[in-house]
């Protein structure tokens, strides 16, 4: 499925039923502006739907649109968290537990949120990320029936604005979260460079990427970072991929990214979204790799997965 298609898809409205105008479940909007007007125009009715319910109303997007929509609320902004997109959302997968931990924090009261994770100007990869996040958002929130998540879309990031008229309920954000989760990420490209590990070579790779990342200008923190990451996610390949992984690395965009793959398979879909138990087998090394880096893809099928971290150079 291509970029334009998931992205139709996923804007689908997956609203679930109700009963007495009472809803259901968890409830997950979206809708497309072209302007500021009409961002205006959808977004403050549905601020002021939470705040007359005395929800917790929290609106995460981007520094333009919280500057719009404070002005737009007057008084009301004040009973409004609101919070950076770009910085809690860089890596769409910090999302689910934001939003968890949001929920959880409500004490039982009902949660608004205003979410603007594709916005304009992210990568393609993160764009691909962030589409994936939505689709998965249904799965991790099936049961919250206080949650209503409401997802503006800019008409600028190519998304077909009529899309979101339809309505596919949880099944179908689960179904293309599936699909994208098992289909492979694009060919590592032929610049990259190559390295076949297994246990013995762990201390030895993590010494080439540092190598790898000093000379392209990433700070000693970030590399620290990046070394730990990608441990983790390297032992994750030894202990359940096989015994041994293929790491490829290259420049793109602006970060150094570094693709593992091996030919385990992973099954959870909200691996590395979701806080794993202490006492758990697996399920650590993504989550802190999603800390850690500035992107993280993943991918996992039958025979294959791939995870594949991204840090930004500068």
């Amino acid at each position: 499925m291509g970029f334009a298609d998931y992205a139709v898809l996923v804007l689908k409205d997956s609203a679930t039923d109700s009963l007495d105008g009472v809803p259901a479940g968890f409830q997950h909007e979206a809708f497309v502006y072209a302007s500021d007007e009409e961002f205006v125009r959808q977004s403050v009715p549905f601020v002021h739907d939470g705040l007359a319910t005395d929800a917790t109303t929290v609106a995460v997007l981007p520094p333009d649109r919280i500057a719009i929509l404070r002005e737009a609320l007057g008084d009301s902004a004040a009973r409004v968290r609101f919070i950076d997109m770009t910085v809690a959302g860089r890596n769409p997968a910090r999302l689910i537990p934001f939003w968890r931990e949001i929920v959880g924090q409500a004490g039982g009261r009902a949660v608004y949120g205003l979410s603007e994770c594709v916005y304009p100007g992210r990568s393609t990869a993160a764009y691909d990320e962030a589409l994936l996040h939505e689709g998965l958002t249904d799965i991790a929130f099936a049961a919250d029936s206080g949650f209503r998540l409401c997802c503006p879309f800019a008409a600028t990031v190519g998304i077909d604005p009529t899309a979101h008229h339809s309505s596919t309920g949880h099944s179908g954000g689960e179904a293309l979260a599936e699909k994208t989760f098992r289909t492979p990420l694009n060919d590592v490209p032929d610049r990259a460079e190559r390295w076949e590990f297994g246990l013995a070579d762990l201390g030895d790779v993590r010494k080439w990427v540092n190598g790898q990342a000093s000379s392209h200008g990433v700070s000693r923190d970030r590399m620290d970072d990046l070394g730990l990451a990608l441990h983790e996610v390297c032992t994750n390949s030894i202990r359940f991929g096989g015994g041994r992984g293929a790491l490829s690395v290259w420049i793109e965009n602006g970060s150094l990214v570094c693709d593992v793959a091996d030919h385990g398979r992973i099954d959870d879909l909200l691996v590395g979204r979701v806080m794993p138990p202490l006492d758990g087998l697996g399920g650590r090394g993504v989550w802190l790799a999603n800390q850690l880096c500035d992107l993280v893809q993943l991918r996992s099928g039958d025979g294959f997965t791939q995870v594949r971290l991204h840090t930004r150079l500068r």
